[in-house]
C-alpha cells in the first residue's frame, strides 16, 4: 500500500495548531566559526550518517537526476519513504548511456518486490515522478514545481544537484566564437539553471512557512583549479547566491545548505567539455600535472571516451622565444589537439558507488534536518583541502593587516579633523 500522501503530514521542525496551519519560530542563518584542529579522525572512525527525525514522509526535487550520485540519492529516499520529483534534462534522459541507470531504477520500481540489497520496491512507483525539465527556462522550472506540488501536494527538500565542467584556460576559452559560447553554457548550466529552479520553488517554500535548499556544490567553491575557471566562477557564483538568499529567506522558515563534495565526485560523474588545448600552455603545464591530463587519463581507459589525439603537424615556422625576434604566434588552437568534445566518464565496476556514497550519505542526513549548516565539506580529504585554504587566507590576512588597518578612517587626519571640530562646538555654547 502506498504511503499517504505528504501534504497530510506536518513538516519536521513545526508544532501544529488545531484548526491552523503549522507554527514555525523564523531564525537567522546559523554562523559558524572556523576553529583549525590539529588532526581530523580517519574516515573509519567517523559514523554513518542517518535520516534526520521527521514525522512524515518528505517530497524531494532533484533538479537533475540522471547522474550516478542521483540515482543512488533516490534509491536512499525511496526506501525511507520519502517522495521523489526527478527533473530530467532531456539530453541526459536521452542519452544512451547517461539515462540507462535512470530508466533501470524506473524499471525497477515498476516490477516492484525486493532488489539486490534486500530493499523492497512495492509502493516505489507511487513515490517518483520524473519530470522532463533542464533548467534553462524559467517556463519549465514552474512547470515543474506546479506538478511537483499537485502530485505530492508540497515540496519539503529543492536539491539542486546539476553539475557540468568545461575545461580549458581563460584564454582557451576565448579564441573562437565556438570556444566564447561554451563560457556562456558552463554558467547556463551550472548557475541560472539552479537559480531559476530555486526562484519557481520560492513562493510555494514560502507559503509553506517551511523548506530546505540544498545546493549540491564543490570544493571548487573554496579552492579554484587552473584550466577550469570559468567552473570556478559559476561554482562561487551560486555558492554567494545562497549565501545571501539564506538571509532573506530565513524569517519564512527556509533553510538553505551548501553540500561541498571533493571537487572529482562531480567532475567524474558529469559531462565534461573540452576546449581545444593552445599550445603555449600545453608546454607551460608539461613539468607538473594538470586537469587537462588528469581527467584525459580517466577517459582513456575506456575506448568509448578516450580523447581523440590526431597527429600534430610538424612545425613549418621559427619557435619564439624570450631571447628571439619571432613573433609569437602560438596563441592559436593547436590543430593536433582537435575540436571542442564532451564526454560522460565511464567508471568500472563498483568505483561509482565507492565514489558517491558519502556525499549520498551527507545528503540524507542534512535534506530536511530541523537546524542544519550553512555548509558542509564531504569527506576528509575535501575538509584537510578547505582548511588549508582558510589557514592560507588567514596568514596572509595577518601578513598584511597593517596595510589593511593603514587605510582606516579611524585612525586619519580626518577623524582628527572631526575631533577637532567637535571641541569647537562643545565650547561655543558657553562662550
Amino acid at each position: 500500500m502506498p504511503l499517504s500522501s505528504p501534504a497530510a503530514g506536518t513538516p519536521s521542525g513545526t508544532a501544529s495548531t488545531p484548526g491552523g496551519p503549522p507554527t514555525v519560530t523564523p531564525h537567522a542563518p546559523r554562523e559558524r566559526s572556523y576553529q583549525p584542529q590539529s588532526q581530523l579522525p580517519p574516515p573509519s572512525a567517523q559514523p554513518h550518517p542517518s535520516f534526520p527525525t521527521h514525522n512524515s514522509p518528505r517530497t524531494w526535487l532533484l533538479t537533475s537526476a540522471c547522474s550516478p550520485l542521483a540515482v543512488r540519492l533516490i534509491r536512499q529516499l525511496l526506501d525511507h519513504g520519502d517522495y521523489i520529483v526527478a527533473c530530467l534534462p532531456p539530453h541526459e534522459i536521452d542519452h544512451p548511456d547517461r539515462g540507462a541507470e535512470f530508466r533501470e531504477l524506473i524499471a525497477e520500481c515498476k516490477e516492484g518486490g525486493k532488489d539486490a540489497e534486500g530493499r523492497d520496491r512495492d509502493g516505489w512507483k507511487e513515490r517518483i515522478r520524473g519530470i522532463r525539465c533542464d533548467g534553462r527556462g524559467m517556463a519549465g522550472c514552474g512547470a515543474a514545481i506546479a506538478e511537483a506540488v499537485e502530485v505530492f501536494g508540497r515540496i519539503d527538500i529543492v536539491l539542486c544537484c546539476k553539475s557540468e565542467a568545461v575545461v580549458g584556460t581563460v584564454e582557451e576559452l576565448s579564441t573562437t566564437p565556438v570556444t566564447r559560447n561554451l563560457v556562456r553554457d558552463q554558467f547556463e548550466n551550472l548557475f541560472f539553471s539552479q537559480v531559476n529552479f530555486i526562484k519557481a520553488a520560492l513562493p510555494v517554500l514560502r507559503e509553506q512557512h517551511t523548506g530546505h535548499i540544498v545546493a549540491l556544490t564543490s570544493t571548487g567553491g573554496h579552492i579554484a583549479t587552473p584550466g577550469m575557471s570559468m567552473y570556478s566562477a559559476a561554482t562561487w557564483g551560486l555558492e554567494g547566491f545562497c549565501d545571501s538568499l539564506a538571509y532573506e529567506v530565513a524569517p519564512f522558515n527556509i533553510k538553505i545548505t551548501i553540500v561541498q563534495p571533493n571537487q572529482e565526485i562531480q567532475s567524474l560523474t558529469n559531462r565534461l567539455t573540452f576546449a581545444p588545448q593552445i599550445p603555449a600552455y600545453k608546454d607551460a603545464f608539461d613539468s607538473a600535472p594538470n586537469i587537462r591530463d588528469i581527467l584525459g587519463n580517466v577517459l582513456n581507459t575506456d575506448p568509448e571516451t578516450a580523447i581523440p589525439r590526431p597527429p600534430t603537424p610538424p612545425a613549418t615556422e621559427p619557435v619564439a622565444t624570450p631571447d628571439s625576434d619571432v613573433e609569437d604566434t602560438n596563441l592559436e588552437p593547436d590543430p593536433g589537439r582537435g575540436d571542442v568534445f564532451q564526454r560522460y566518464p565511464r567508471l568500472p565496476p563498483g568505483a561509482a558507488e565507492k565514489l558517491v556514497m558519502e556525499t549520498v550519505h551527507a545528503l540524507t542526513a542534512i535534506g530536511g534536518h530541523e537546524n542544519p549548516p550553512a555548509r558542509h565539506i564531504v569527506g576528509t580529504d575535501a575538509a584537510i583541502a578547505v582548511r588549508e585554504k582558510l589557514k592560507t587566507v588567514s596568514e596572509e590576512l595577518e601578513d598584511f593587516v597593517d596595510a589593511s588597518l593603514a587605510v582606516d578612517i579611524f585612525d586619519s587626519e580626518v577623524l582628527d579633523e572631526a575631533r577637532e571640530g567637535d571641541r569647537g562646538v562643545e565650547k561655543s555654547p558657553a562662550a
